[in-house]
């Protein structure tokens, strides 16, 4: 029997944060360990030590809880290729390539965030967002066999054929496009190329192709409204948002809201090729301004996910949308749709791929499956109410058992139009205020002042940052705080009683008005102003309330607030003026660019498109203008909060 010490075939090796483990054989290269585990470590050049996106790290100790001892040194010494890196690029000291580095005892390994091809975080205002990356277009590294003459395989047909045996990527196409430009980047790639496979179609298709080394891959996420126009910038690669940027949507000039428009393109010969070009022009200047931010060039995105309401939705494919200026609201196209970049010039990659989410109705578009998607009422128990307050509201309430939407026409009130002195949210437009109920004088804040008009650091700054209006968010504080002071009464009408004891309540005509601001500009919130915010929130109550008929339900469980509007507006108020439902105040949040998120999502995961247009067919669409009972349910709705409903919740009956 002899006495040497048993030899190590394989060791133990944990992955964390998955805290995925198994056994291997000494030598196992650790991305090869990882792959088998299911554990997700970006490799782009396919194990060759160049693209140093594998990193990982070894945490050194005792794991009583996992019964591993971990050490550096049961990772194999310093190789060739982490010292090519290492010279070219910046590799920390205590980072290994786990392409390069192999198994050589027990270890637990720790996977960077960046090196995690899943779960990455992508960020928006109102919260962190975890997204599993599984993109539709990767690029791939190869090494492609020369030419010789014994070999007559055309250079496409080698570069597909590296693909299968390097990728294992199953019977890969070059589209059309691509193929005139594959031997010029094989040769000054000296047969080393990097290329961009879509994977969409079921069939790989190569989309692009460069020469040598290549790890830049972006990709966009674009919603498009029809007050303005935001984009977010993502690394395909590593799933950060790395750049975001918004602009106004120039279509405002042939109208302020949807059917002004549409109302523009019927009375114009030339109404659709105007619209069009303006919104495809704005989309392509927000995304010249991402790239550059990240100092890139449109030719490095080859992904865009694109939503939009459906009038925005059309006007952008260049499709006439006045079918949606009457019933039955046809859309021309409410599926998902699928398209190659140089079919909607936006200007990314010619090899790029377009995706736009599809319309739940005639008047609920891409942009609110896109928020639907985000904020998924559909995968909760509880009955969540979303609302994306805009010109037309978008509307969905539901749960995993049952979903259904509708849209309501609020009108521009919200957003500051229609106002006496209502502006969009720019710097010095009020956004909050409170009233005090025995004096009836009013002190303020405004976008670009952090300081309540009460306060001596408000005056400092009052030159730089003036009052010159206010909006949506500031209108619905002030009209609450006036009824919550007695100065409008149940059905909107301002006492004009009160000018006894305030001069802050002025006649104006038949009516009275209330003065907000007095200073270079005297601010007043007329009985017009009030009349306006009763008709769009009654409009809004109106359509939720009938999808609470359709669902059968006295009260929702949760409250969802999208868009620029929803992210400013302060839920109590909007409960005191009767907006939305009564709701327990800490289950109503602001959910910011819903719509983006859930367009980020589609962007960075494959999965979720399918998830997105699965869901569309099963959601309920309801035509607020069509139901017998919008009506009764509008009237009910113009009385603050309301005359029939109670709102305990909001501290009012």
């Amino acid at each position: 029997m002899s006495d040497a010490p048993e030899l190590l075939e394989d060791a133990l090796v944990l992955f964390m944060p998955s805290g995925r483990r198994g056994r291997f054989p000494l030598g196992t290269p650790v991305l090869d360990a990882a792959r088998q585990l299911g554990v997700y470590v970006e490799s782009v050049c396919g194990g060759r030590g160049i693209c140093g996106r594998c990193q990982v790290s070894v945490a050194e100790g005792h794991f009583a809880k996992h019964k591993i001892v971990s050490r550096a040194d049961n990772l194999s010494p310093v190789g060739e290729a982490e010292l090519r890196y290492a010279e070219k690029r910046f590799l920390p000291a205590d980072r290994r390539l786990s392409c390069s580095a192999t198994v050589q005892g027990d270890l637990v390994i720790d996977v960077p965030a960046e090196s995690q091809t899943n779960r990455q975080l992508v960020r928006k205002r109102a919260e962190t967002r975890a997204i599993e990356r599984n993109p539709v277009t990767r690029l791939y590294y190869l090494e492609v066999e020369e030419p010789d003459m014994e070999n007559p395989l055309g250079d496409a047909d080698r570069l597909l054929r590296a693909l299968e045996t390097q990728w294992a990527l199953v019977a890969p196409r070059i589209e059309f496009h691509v193929l005139p430009q594959v031997q010029a980047a094989l040769r000054k790639g000296e047969w080393k190329v990097t290329v961009a496979v879509y994977e969409g179609d079921h069939v790989p298709l190569v989309v692009a192709i460069w020469p040598g080394f290549r790890d830049r891959l972006y990709g966009v996420a674009i919603d498009v409204g029809s007050t303005t126009i935001a984009c977010h910038l993502s690394d395909m690669l590593s799933g950060r948002t790395i750049a975001s940027a918004g602009t106004s949507n120039p279509q405002i000039r042939f109208g302020e809201d949807l059917m002004s428009r549409v109302s523009y393109l019927m009375m114009n010969p030339d109404g659709l090729t105007a619209l069009t070009h303006a919104v495809r022009g704005a989309i392509e200047s927000v995304i010249d301004k991402v790239v550059t931010d990240a100092e890139g060039t449109r030719e490095d995105i080859l992904e865009a996910v694109l939503v939009g309401n459906p009038v925005m939705h059309h006007l952008m494919l260049g499709i006439d949308p006045r079918e949606l200026g009457g019933a039955p609201f046809a859309l021309a196209a409410s599926g998902a749709i699928s398209m190659a970049a140089r079919d909607l010039p936006l200007g990314i990659n010619h090899g790029g791929r377009i995706y736009i989410l599809p319309c739940i109705a005639g008047h609920v578009g891409a942009d609110a499956a896109a928020a639907t998607l985000a904020e998924g009422p559909h995968r909760s128990d509880e009955m969540t109410l979303l609302v994306d307050i805009g010109t037309n509201a978008e509307i969905v309430l539901g749960n995993r058992e049952r979903i259904v939407a509708a849209s309501s026409p609020t009108g521009p009130a919200f957003e500051g139009a229609e106002i006496t002195w209502g502006q969009r949210a720019a710097p010095g437009a009020i956004e909050r205020v409170r009233i005090d109920p025995e004096t009836l004088v009013a002190k303020v804040k405004v976008i670009g002042n952090d300081h309540w008009s009460d306060e001596p650091e408000f005056e400092e700054r009052l030159e730089e940052v003036g009052v010159t209006g206010i909006c949506g968010s500031g209108i619905i504080e002030a009209i609450a705080e006036m009824y919550l002071a007695g100065i409008i009464s149940e059905d909107g009408v301002i006492d004009g009683r009160l000018a006894e004891r305030s001069d802050r309540i002025v006649p104006e005509r038949r009516t009275f008005t209330f003065v907000l601001w007095r200073g270079r500009h005297e601010i007043r919130i007329t009985q017009g102003d009030v009349r306006a915010i009763q008709l769009a929130k009654a409009a809004l109550y109106a359509g939720i309330k009938l999808l609470m008929n359709r669902l059968d339900v006295e009260r929702v469980d949760r409250i969802k607030l999208a868009g620029a509007f929803g992210n400013y507006i302060d839920p109590r108020y909007a409960m005191i003026l009767g907006l939305i439902p009564d709701c327990d105040v800490e289950k109503v949040a602001s959910v910011g660019n819903a719509a983006g998120t859930g367009a980020r999502m589609a962007l960075m995961n494959r999965g979720y498109r399918s998830e997105i247009e699965d869901l569309v067919k099963r959601i309920e669409k309801l035509e607020t203008a069509l139901e017998p009972k919008f009506q009764e349910h509008f009237v009910a709705a113009m009385a603050f909060p309301n005359k029939v409903d109670p709102f305990p919740a909001s501290g009012r009956r």
